[in-house]
């Protein structure tokens, strides 16, 4: 049996009809060529949500089946389409000859990476993205034997579809839960449940308690019974058991909270899926309470997941600096553990002490201690000791509420050199005003205590505070941390790296928004520093992994202390008194992350909060050069910090070059001149050059670029000459303006 010489609408109708007869396949589900759902009645259409059994890319003709359900992964990612809808138990394709199955489960993950450009066309089959999506698909398939031709395979086709469709099944069954959908749950029963629980949400999330918990608490549940006593919320058939400890007295106390609806949304919801999910997927459920975490909390508590390729790769490099037997030589604490998945992979739980901000952690945590005693199928567990994980805001509790155990090693100077602060600290920043500058985020008694060493700037970001106390309180140890290049780069934390003093070992960097949750193009950096060797950092040469954690090189990165800036320079121009404004350039920071805000515009007012300077006609020419310099240069994740510096004077003999900076800045696209704005002076033609209907408002322009206004050319002085690594900018930005 084949299909060809039909259109593909044709196709499905027949694809349909002699395979999936005893389904709905009428169902529209956003871009998705083909859907088949059980088959349901009117009444039952209202009250039960129909789940989807496959989603299908159809293809006219002969194609390349794998490529197909590429394209199909990359339009419900691009769309999210499982946010909205339940996702299948499969996805496929079909076309004229062929038809192929992928269980959901072997690809959903895909779908909650932050690594992943979503917005590619789906049908470019020429990106990256694609292509990674492509090596994952053909292994699945081919692994499975999910590939089938019609002509040759019609039993086999049918037999699949009978085992894994199940057919007759109605949508009045229950919806089955698992890791593959428990989010997309999550998020239908915020919506639907959340606000007939009675909390103040806003007073609860100050007191570490999450939504996400309540959410817990009924999924992992049996006649509107919790069943994990271990959870933070525990359901109680019409309430709620909030925090349930032993007191002084021995007698275990808890708060309860209870529905203002008399429960009805929950039945209603709860009516609809099947709970709890099958035992196997527990663990990774409770394990991954963190996708329930809102991202302001995460950002707070720390508790963003480190990915697994950068644990693996970081305790090479503890091996590589420590020794091979570093973790039996060495006593190992994350202050900021989250659920501790940093720790993963670690062989002596003896040595190793984990704390976290939220008791909720420690509760995952000690669940998964458990887990890994009870040799769990999931593989989820914790090579940890439960009297090792303990909850301690690092930033606020004093020493003595930690085990007497780690005490004694900090009070020890013999072993605390042996003291490894292995951490993914908060990255986390208090801005200025409003609601998303996170005031008061910084507030600490680390920050107050430490706040005139740290300055202004500094003492905002979470994870500095956390280097701050650890290098003033448990001198030379051994710090090996995940953070951004802040605190090595950037000026603003000069003040930091002149009190923090200690010998960079060993760095590796990588994408950041291989993290999850973690946006943006800039490098995350594992750096290991020796506190006990005193020694300020200039520079290290860092090691390069792009995403899928293969070496691309290595790179200089230098702390520019002592060195001016190119904004400097520029500022230096303002004190030439002129009375004719040409402009106003936007210019914040020195480096290629704020590169984006470098623009020309007509009035100073065309921005909120503009900081720059005005252009006249006695500096056009500097700004030509710091424009050109700034914006002629790609900005990657990786120079993300990098520093513009204060030029030396040699580009002032070279009209040439000062021509082609001036060409550059007019006819660049982010600039913001317009007519409406206010009188043009950037113009660079004649009325007559353009046929223009009217005189401009302005001839400055062509009249500098014609020498008519009797501006003087500077001369290069030769007590400056260029440097070499100058003159290799300078060829590199002429380059770039030649192309």
């Amino acid at each position: 049996m084949t299909y060809h010489n039909i259109r593909e609408e044709e196709l499905k109708n027949q694809i349909a009809r002699d395979y999936f007869s005893d389904f709905d396949t009428t169902k529209i589900v956003g871009n998705i060529d083909f859907c088949v759902t059980h088959k349901t009645n009117t009444d039952q259409d209202n009250l039960f949500e129909t789940q989807s059994l496959l989603w299908a890319e159809a293809k006219k003709g002969k194609s390349d089946i794998h490529r197909s359900i590429v394209q199909l992964i990359l339009t419900i990612g691009k769309a999210r389409t499982f946010d909205k809808i339940l996702p299948p138990a499969f996805i496929g394709a079909f076309d004229a000859e062929n038809i192929a199955f992928v269980p959901y489960s072997d690809v959903h993950n895909i779908f909650y990476i932050n690594d992943f450009n979503w917005s590619v066309t789906p049908s470019n089959h020429e990106t990256k993205e694609f292509q990674l999506i492509l090596d994952k698909v053909q292994s699945t398939i081919q692994t499975n034997s999910l590939l089938f031709t019609y002509a040759t395979d019609d039993k086999e086709i049918r037999e699949f579809i009978k085992i894994n469709l199940v057919i007759g099944k109605t949508a009045a069954s229950k919806i089955c839960i698992d890791k593959n959908n428990f989010i997309s749950i999550y998020s239908k029963w915020l919506t639907a449940v959340k606000p007939s629980i009675i909390p103040n949400w806003d007073i609860a999330k100050k007191s570490g308690i999450i939504d996400g918990d309540f959410y817990l608490a009924d999924l992992l549940s049996s006649d509107n019974q919790s069943l994990k006593e271990s959870l933070y919320v525990l359901l109680k058939d019409n309430h709620y058991e909030i925090g349930k400890k032993l007191n002084e007295m021995g007698m275990f106390s808890s708060q309860t909270t209870n529905f203002n609806d008399n429960q009805k949304a929950h039945q209603q919801f709860w009516n609809r899926y099947e709970r709890p999910p099958h035992a196997e997927y527990w663990d990774y459920i409770i394990n991954r309470r963190d996708l329930l975490v809102p991202q302001d909390v995460r950002e707070r508590k720390g508790s963003f997941f480190t990915p697994q390729i950068w644990v693996d790769k970081s305790q090479e490099y503890l091996k590589s600096v420590l020794g091979d037997n570093w973790q039996d030589e060495h006593y190992i604490w994350d202050c900021a553990a989250g659920t501790g998945n940093l720790l993963a992979g670690l062989t002596n739980k003896y040595n190793i002490w984990a704390s976290t901000l939220d008791t909720q952690d420690v509760d995952v945590m000690h669940e998964r201690i458990n887990t890994m005693n009870e040799e769990s199928i999931s593989g989820q567990g914790a090579n940890l000791l439960a009297d090792h994980c303990f909850q301690f805001d690092f930033l606020n509790d004093e020493f003595t509420k930690l085990p007497q155990g780690l005490q004694d090693i900090i009070a020890n100077p013999v072993k605390r050199q042996k003291l490894v602060i292995y951490i993914n600290p908060p990255y986390a920043e208090t801005m200025g005003h409003g609601e998303k500058s996170k005031i008061g985020l910084n507030l600490s008694k680390v920050n107050d205590k430490y706040k005139s060493k740290l300055g202004k700037s500094a003492n905002r970001e979470l994870f500095i505070q956390f280097f701050t106390r650890i290098y003033f309180e448990i001198p030379d140890c051994v710090i090996a941390e995940f953070s951004t290049l802040k605190a090595l780069q950037s000026p603003n934390f000069i003040d930091f790296r002149n009190f923090f003093i200690a010998k960079l070992e060993s760095c590796f960097v990588v994408p950041a928004d291989t993290f999850d949750n973690v946006k943006g193009q800039f490098p995350i950096g594992f750096k290991i520093w020796n506190t006990s060797k005193k020694e300020k950092f200039e520079n290290v040469m860092s090691d390069i992994f792009d995403r899928d954690s293969v070496g691309v090189g290595s790179k200089l990165f230098l702390s520019y202390d002592g060195q001016k800036s190119i904004n400097q320079w520029l500022i230096s121009t303002r004190k030439r008194t002129s009375e004719k404004q040409l402009g106003f350039i936007s210019c914040l920071g020195n480096d290629f992350q704020q590169n984006n805000v470098v623009f020309v515009m007509n009035r100073k007012e065309q921005m909120k909060a503009p900081r720059g300077s005005w252009i006249t006609d006695k500096n056009l020419r500097e700004v030509a050069v710091y424009f050109s310099a700034r914006k002629s240069m790609e900005a990657t994740w990786l120079n993300d910090r990098d520093q513009f510096l204060f030029p030396s004077d040699g580009w002032m003999a070279d009209t040439e070059f000062q021509n082609d900076c001036l060409a550059y800045t007019l006819f660049h696209g982010q600039n913001r001149i317009s007519g409406r704005a206010g009188v043009n002076h950037w113009t660079p033609f004649t009325e007559t050059e353009v046929n223009s209907r009217d005189k401009f408002a302005s001839s400055f322009m062509t009249d500098f670029m014609k020498g008519k206004l009797g501006l003087k050319e500077k001369k290069r002085s030769s007590k400056t000459p260029l440097t070499e690594d100058q003159k290799m900018l300078l060829k590199s930005i002429l380059s770039k303006l030649n192309k």
